[in-house]
């Protein structure tokens, strides 16, 4: 049973994945057997599940900037440049930023991402980047390296060039060496937050398909009590009717002899306050994932807003993200580079993070403007005074 269906013109070295792109000419793709992890099944369904979770990681995705790849040697700049900017990834992506969210999606996810480069067989260049689908792979460790294996299966998968892999782990611990989702401890909160939600839809259900209890309690007279049943029957019908009649658009009035009781049930109970539950337990998931509220649209106070200590702790969470995939992208130029005859390596320029208020910005500009006014003002006081601007 292949794992993998290669391309003519495409070579995939280790047997974990293919690239579909106009280089090589190939329209095959990974393609895995078995069942699927349970953990990282887990975390995938958690983010279609609560929506703020996959708004986080698709902010913090996003936040992460852009870059650029440096050639050490400079004559080789212009041709690193288009390959950063074409290169495909994956059977839909092009250029490395394409790479950047996919691999940080993977390690935010489920605390590792896996890639391949996929070069050519035919040019014997780098036809593009394969990034795996974690949660279908197993990673352990077999005398200091690691074992690749199918999830749910045990499969070990091939690997005949370990040199072409990219890897990376998030937060790896001596318990799990190949990483830890950012999205551990989430579930159980999670499974609160869906409960409650679900309940306020039952209420509103119950408040807005509103159920009606019609009781008929009989007299004391010895012919009431042996007509109780008939009577019964015929409110019931008479009733039913009535409903039926109001949902067509009809209005009916509903008559009845002896004594009837209307109440409708559930009315009298009142619905749960659930904003205090559901901010405690927003806010357990937002502090986990190191977002702040009012950025997802959490506005619990009308002047919040990112304080300055607030962006100082987004932006070494971001940096430390940033070191995780760096070593990935510097090892996709880095080979791209020696296939054009460049002795030298690649590394890369992160663009600065800037989470401060434009607002602020313009009246911090503003004032340092005032300032260097103020300044040169003095400063041509003094020298008039001294004599020195003559």
């Amino acid at each position: 049973m292949a794992i993998l269906k290669r391309k003519k013109n495409a070579e995939s070295s280790s047997g974990i994945g293919a690239v579909s792109s106009p280089h090589s000419r190939s329209d095959g793709f990974f393609r895995l057997k078995g069942s699927l992890g349970g953990e990282k099944e887990l975390y995938a369904e958690l983010r279609k599940q609560v929506p703020v979770i996959d708004a986080c990681l698709g902010k913090i995705i996003r936040l992460a900037g852009g870059f650029r790849a440096v050639s050490r040697d400079e004559r080789f700049q212009e041709e690193l440049d288009v390959f950063v900017k074409s290169v495909p990834i994956g059977s839909s992506g092009r250029g490395l930023n394409a790479f950047l969210d996919c691999w940080l999606d993977s390690l935010l996810t489920y605390g590792s991402a896996l890639g391949e480069i996929v070069y050519s067989k035919d040019s014997g260049g780098i036809s593009g980047i394969y990034t795996a689908p974690m949660r279908r792979i197993e990673i352990s460790c077999d005398g200091g390296e690691r074992v690749y294996r199918i999830a749910g299966t045990g499969k070990p998968i091939a690997v005949s060039h370990p040199e072409n892999l990219l890897f990376a782990a998030l937060s790896p611990t001596p318990d799990d060496p190949f990483g830890v989702s950012l999205l551990r401890g989430l579930p159980e909160l999670s499974a609160i937050l869906l409960r409650i939600y679900d309940t306020v839809g039952q209420n509103f259900d119950r408040v807005g398909n509103v159920r009606y209890a019609v009781t008929y309690k009989p007299t004391g007279d010895i012919g009431d009590r042996a007509l109780a049943k008939e009577r019964a029957q015929q409110i019931a019908k008479e009733w039913s009717s009535g409903m039926a009649a109001s949902k067509a658009g009809d209005i009916r009035d509903f008559v009845a002899v002896g004594d009837v009781s209307i109440k409708a049930i559930g009315a009298d109970n009142q619905i749960l306050d659930t904003e205090v539950p559901v901010r405690q337990i927003l806010e357990q998931l937002v502090a986990k994932l190191g977002i702040p509220p009012f950025l997802l649209g959490l506005n619990w106070s009308t002047s919040e807003r990112m304080s300055e200590q607030q962006t100082d702790m987004l932006t070494s969470e971001l940096e430390y993200y940033r070191r995780l995939v760096t070593p990935a992208l510097e090892d996709i130029c880095s080979a791209q580079l020696r296939l054009l005859g460049c002795p030298e390596s690649a590394y890369i320029e992160w663009e600065d993070i800037n989470l401060q208020d434009k607002t602020e910005e313009a009246l911090a500009r503003l004032r340092n403007a005032q300032a260097e006014k103020l300044e040169r003002e003095t400063e041509n006081e003094r020298k008039e005074e001294t004599g020195l601007g003559e």
